[in-house]
């Protein structure tokens, strides 16, 4: 035999040598450990790394006092832990174990587990020439446990990306379908509280539970989709349609409470414009009598929106009683929510009572932010306050004109002080209704010396010399209506029932006008005077 067939018959026996180590290595061995050791760390990332403390990778609560969703951060730390932990293991375990270490000892010529040299040459020949078939099959271990695991992990990546996608689908579904809702039925919560009044897009919800923890973020999104996990483990509905309007809300802006309905609610905004001592506050007293009168009779369902509203008009209903005045508005402005309803439809009628000075001047009126989101106006009208009306009335009739406590300014000072700074602040007003008010019809039925204030007021408006007042009002408002009220004679002691609804027809007009069935309430006698505007 010759030196070259017998270079390579050894070459060839040792290749299948190595090829043999290698298998034996690589299936008897190294591939299953090495492929268990990446299951196992994979699954290891997923659990605490010291069971009852705390653990870095989980995201902690911030500004915000709830628990961040799993499936909008901690999805994605996890998935990246499996993934990183999964593929580093094993190829960790054969660069310091089975080439480190292991291949290593036996290019040696060393034993593998003990590291003590081979005893004899025979030995330590055998150790040298395992060395290259045990670094081959270790390393195509790790190469198969590479690809195995890889194609696994590629798939729990693509499930959670489905998840994740499901999780933000439903997120946006519930959004929208709260959004909606809200268009639908036209709810625009606003602060209700004087001095504020800012647009409230998403309420501050307290924890009632811990009621330390206020939640600025309570709707579906990265704290929760159907439920926030309060710091203090109580767990709060995300959604309206989830429950939210049974949290306790209050305004982010001035963090005073907001009523539970307000969020739910179509809002009825209804200024009371009128100069001080015009009979605005009484009037309001008759709106409210009249509304619990026809409450009574069951032709719809009235209810106060808070413990503040309920105790206010407890308050106002004693004062009457009491001697038969209402208090003049202290502060910018009083305002009553009244939650008032017909068939399966409610309104938060929202009435404000403002100050009488607090609507003379440019800069008071611009302070008067409500203006802006006014459904309707509800114009006060004292006749007796206008000075052409006053020269018109008998000297024995004076007496009775200067007891009713005439406004101090008159209806036509009011309206002309107030055009041009409300069309700035409302920018709508040609698309807004007015319902016209005269007060004291009590006083006004004493006065001989005055024609009678018949069913057509605006036609008896204009024969008291205030025409002007009354085309004002058919070309700068949508529509107008008219009313003489007595609100004397609708509250306090001995009130009439039928007074007291007639107080209640503008408001009820009003309402009417935004989709509540309570227009057969209002007395059809009335007829619109204009429609149109600019």
């Amino acid at each position: 035999m010759d030196g070259g067939r017998l270079t390579t018959l050894v070459l060839t026996a040792l290749v299948a040598l190595w090829a043999v180590t290698a298998l034996a290595v690589c299936v008897g061995n190294a591939f299953w450990k090495l492929l268990a050791l990446a299951v196992r760390q994979a699954v290891v990332e997923l659990g605490p790394f010291d069971a009852g403390r705390s653990d870095q990778r989980v995201i902690a609560i911030g500004a915000e006092p709830a628990h961040p969703s799993y499936w909008a951060r901690q999805l994605w730390t996890d998935a990246r832990g499996v993934i990183g932990a999964g593929l580093r293991a094993p190829w960790r375990r054969w660069r310091d174990h089975w080439m480190a270490t292991v291949a290593a000892r036996l290019l040696q010529r060393r034993n593998p587990s003990t590291g003590r040299r081979g005893a004899n040459p025979v030995t330590r020949l055998w150790l040298l020439l395992m060395g290259p078939g045990t670094a081959l099959g270790a390393t195509v271990a790790v190469l198969l446990v590479a690809v195995l695991h890889g194609a696994a992990l590629l798939l729990f990546g693509l499930l959670t990306a489905a998840v994740w996608t499901g999780w933000l689908l439903a997120v946006g579904l519930l959004r929208g379908a709260e959004r909606a809702w809200l268009l639908f039925f036209r709810v625009r919560t606003v602060c209700p509280h004087p001095g504020c009044h800012r647009p409230v897009p998403l309420a501050a919800h307290r924890c009632p539970q811990c009621t330390t923890e206020v939640h600025r973020e309570l709707r579906p999104g990265r704290y929760g989709v159907f439920r926030h996990a309060c710091r203090c483990g109580a767990r709060l509905p995300s959604s309206l349609l989830t429950g939210r309007a049974r949290v306790p809300a209050e305004c982010p802006a001035c963090d005073r409470p907001l009523p539970p309905s307000l969020a739910t609610t179509r809002v009825v905004h209804v200024p009371l414009i009128g100069a001080s001592s015009s009979g605005k506050t009484m009037l309001m007293a008759a709106v409210v009598a009249g509304l619990r009168s026809w409450a009574a009779s069951g032709a719809l369902t009235l209810d106060y929106a808070s413990d503040a509203d309920r105790h206010d008009g407890a308050l106002l209903d004693r004062r009457l009683r009491d001697d038969d005045w209402a208090l003049k508005t202290q502060g910018d402005q009083r305002a009553w929510m009244i939650l008032v309803g017909k068939g399966p439809r409610r309104r938060l009628l929202y009435l404000y009572d403002p100050m009488g000075e607090a609507l003379q001047g440019a800069d008071r009126l611009r302070e008067q932010q409500y203006l802006a989101h006014a459904d309707g106006v509800l114009f006060v009208v004292d006749v007796l306050a206008d000075r052409a009306v006053r020269q018109r009335i008998a000297e024995g009739d004076s007496a009775a004109a200067a007891d009713a406590r005439p406004a101090a300014q008159g209806p036509v000072e009011t309206f002309d002080g107030l055009s041009g700074e409300l069309t700035a602040l409302v920018g709508r007003r040609g698309k807004l209704p007015v319902a016209v008010v005269v007060t004291k019809r009590d006083v006004l039925d004493r006065i001989a010396s005055l024609p009678p204030a018949g069913a057509h007021v605006d036609t008896w408006l204009t024969g008291l010399g205030l025409g002007g007042l009354v085309r004002n009002f058919t070309h700068q408002f949508a529509t107008a209506r008219y009313w003489s009220v007595s609100a004397f004679t609708a509250t306090g002691t001995g009130a009439l029932d039928p007074e007291g609804r007639r107080a209640a027809e503008p408001v009820l007009w009003l309402l009417a006008r935004s989709g509540l069935r309570v227009g057969a309430l209002v007395d059809a006698r009335e007829r619109p005077t204009g429609v149109g505007g600019r």
